[in-house]
């Protein structure tokens, strides 16, 4: 956006302005998706609106959403902030909801499902690092090729579980708005919303944030640093796939809790890996503990919704509980946390980002419920794969 060869050549604040104006488009977007998709139960009509966004993607972005940075730059802020929110970072969360809801609904693993969709990233990730090197335009053409095929799979796929029910099976209750509204005055939602945002809001400033110039900032030549760090990025994307797969195993073993619990402890090693290490080899080490730290808190916090609250409201709880949480985070400790670079330099900031995330151990520790305590959801039994589940509880709030 800021390269005069080739780029849009704005300034540092405008892309500020870009990506404050997306946080908050998408702030609104997750609270609407989630709640509207908890009513659908597995009716696709969202999923299908936002493959059809997606399939539009290459046409937006090269003959709207460009001319409009270039020559009406507020209206080009507002229009793709409500674009990019809806296709693109708002969705994923919802995606991510659906699919776990249809594997309830099948008896299959949600963690081995994603496992293939950090697969379809890794690849894609590579494929979009060659096309950017020969025209950033090819990109978004093969976007909407692949929202092109997303939206035929949503209307020629027939998922089990979203027909209509046979003689004699019982109807999903359908939340209402109330019972949503409801989630709010729940203590237990609040104490969870708290341990993401001790834990995993400031683990997503340091990674996103910080890590990648603190990284570059290890080698004498900062292209040889970039270059390392896109590599080891991928080769950690590929290992974090593998992870989703295997970690749905260590669940079924070691329970919902604990499985939270070592993650939260790997997001603590590697930080303070990271503040107390020196050097290229021994950083990069300490960086592939992020492809086991992901499987572990996404799949738990999954996990620990469905089995605490009523899974008829898992895509709310997801988009809500952890999502907007977690963006909210972002939006507020980004600043600070940057200030506090700006002052002490990266490895003490880490040392204190690491304390936090230390404290929401001991918080998560003594405050989130156990798996047999407070089952408002799926019961947790260790060591049973899923079943199929016959229809959702009713949405006890």
């Amino acid at each position: 956006m800021t390269s005069e060869a080739g780029g849009l050549q704005l300034t540092g604040s405008q892309v500020g302005t870009i990506y404050s104006a997306n946080s908050a488009a998408t702030l609104v977007l997750m609270l609407l998706y989630g709640t509207i998709q908890d009513r659908l139960d597995l009716k696709r009509n969202v999923t299908i609106v936002i493959s059809a966004l997606m399939a539009l993607v290459g046409p937006f972005a090269i003959f709207v959403y460009k001319p409009l940075l270039e020559n009406n730059f507020g209206l080009g802020v507002a229009l793709g902030s409500v674009f990019i929110a809806a296709a693109f970072v708002g969705s994923t969360g919802l995606f991510e909801a659906f699919v776990e809801r249809l594997s309830r609904r099948n008896g299959f693993e949600f963690g081995q499902a994603r496992m293939w969709g950090s697969f379809g990233y890794a690849i894609v990730a590579l494929i979009a690092g060659f096309l950017f090197t020969r025209d950033p335009d090819l990109n978004f053409w093969a976007g909407s090729v692949l929202g092109h095929a997303l939206l035929l799979v949503q209307l020629l796929w027939r998922p089990r579980g979203a027909e209509q029910p046979v003689a004699g099976q019982v109807l999903p209750s359908t939340p209402g708005v109330r019972e949503m509204a409801g989630l709010l005055k729940r203590r237990s939602l609040w104490v969870v919303i708290g341990f993401v945002i001790l834990s995993w809001t400031f683990y997503t400033v340091y990674d996103q944030q910080m890590f990648p110039d603190f990284y570059t900032s290890l080698f004498d030549d900062p292209a040889v640093g970039q270059q390392t760090y896109g590599a080891l990025n991928s080769a950690q994307v590929f290992l974090e796939a593998l992870m989703m797969g295997a970690v749905t195993v260590v669940m079924r073993h070691v329970g919902v809790r604990n499985t939270l619990l070592l993650g939260v402890s790997v997001m603590f090693v590697r930080i303070l890996g990271t503040a107390v290490l020196d050097g290229p080899v021994l950083i990069s080490i300490v960086k592939m503990l992020h492809a086991f730290e992901v499987p572990l808190f996404v799949l738990g916090i999954f996990r620990y919704f469905t089995l605490h609250f009523s899974t008829g409201l898992s895509a709310t709880l997801y988009l809500v509980g952890f999502n907007i949480s977690a963006q909210i985070g972002n939006v507020v400790l980004s600043r600070p946390l940057g200030a506090l670079r700006d002052q002490l330099g990266y490895q003490p900031t880490f040392l204190v980002i690491a304390g936090v995330v230390a404290l929401a151990a001991v918080y998560a520790l003594v405050l989130l419920e156990k798996d047999d305590r407070q089952v408002l959801g799926e019961p947790f039994v260790r060591g049973r794969a899923p079943k199929p589940e016959a229809a959702d509880e009713p949405a006890a709030v």
